[in-house]
């Protein structure tokens, strides 16, 4: 059995580490280059690095952002954020990435996830979906940051983008999002057990708990976090520890 992956997420706005809840309400966490370096020293099985107005405001993820990070850090880690074309994910490869996380540019044009698994593997290519339960009880895909619904189920788009070459998904709940709450297990669950490709669970981890239901219940391959790590209120090294003495196949 593959082990179950810890992932901090460090969103990116204007160079610095950002956290809010439900999308909104951003406060400053750090230097992303620094927290990642942290994150690594502590045990980290990988890291993602959101720049989180890039779609929205129309620029590329920063290269050299992303060549800091690989100079200092030894661990993967998977960059997106205004990444829309092959030579967007060239660049970033080229500059240190191990993989890349494309969201609204994928569903605007599904092609592109066939032309970058074609170009460099499935499995550099992460989709990331931003979902919200809706009071019809379906998971609705969002895009841009969250800011712009559309009509598509969350499952359906995930088997669709697996079909066509995404070799992960990296599943936010907007509704749980900085909630401290707990992941969502159902949409979780729907995913990772119908789905050929890992799942990354993303959105409401406050607890060791929290994470041990996403691996047991909601069935997740890895689970990211954010606010949690970034103000120390769990540690790294003990929440593995403690999910390894669940049983639960984690790295030490």
């Amino acid at each position: 059995m593959l082990c179950k992956r810890i992932i901090p997420c460090l969103d990116i706005k204007d160079g610095r580490t950002v956290k809010g809840t439900n999308f909104v309400e951003l406060r400053d966490a750090g230097d992303p280059v620094e927290l990642g370096a942290r994150y690594a020293a502590e045990g980290a099985d990988e890291l993602v690095f959101l720049d989180i107005t890039a779609t929205n405001e129309k620029r590329k993820t920063l290269k050299e952002l992303v060549n800091r990070i690989a100079h200092h850090i030894n661990i993967p880690f998977t960059v997106g954020g205004g990444i829309s074309t092959v030579e967007d994910v060239s660049l970033l490869l080229e500059n240190g990435a191990d993989k890349i996380s494309i969201n609204t540019a994928a569903y605007k044009n599904p092609a592109v996830l066939t032309e970058m698994a074609k170009q460099f593997g499935a499995q550099c290519v992460v989709l990331a979906i931003d979902t919200r339960l809706e009071e019809d009880g379906e998971w609705y895909v969002y895009l841009n940051g969250g800011r712009v619904k559309t009509d598509t189920r969350c499952f359906d788009w995930a088997r669709e983008a697996v079909e066509r070459g995404a070799g992960e998904i990296l599943l936010t709940s907007m509704n749980h999002d900085g909630t401290k709450q707990g992941f969502a297990v159902d949409i979780t669950r729907q995913l990772a057990t119908n789905l050929s490709v890992p799942v990354i669970a993303s959105g409401g981890g406050g607890n060791a708990a929290h994470f041990e239901e996403i691996f047991l219940k909601g069935q997740a391959d890895a689970a990211l976090a954010a606010s949690i790590f970034h103000f120390k209120e769990v540690g790294i090294p003990g929440l593995k520890q403690y999910l390894s003495e669940k049983g639960l196949p984690i790295r030490l």
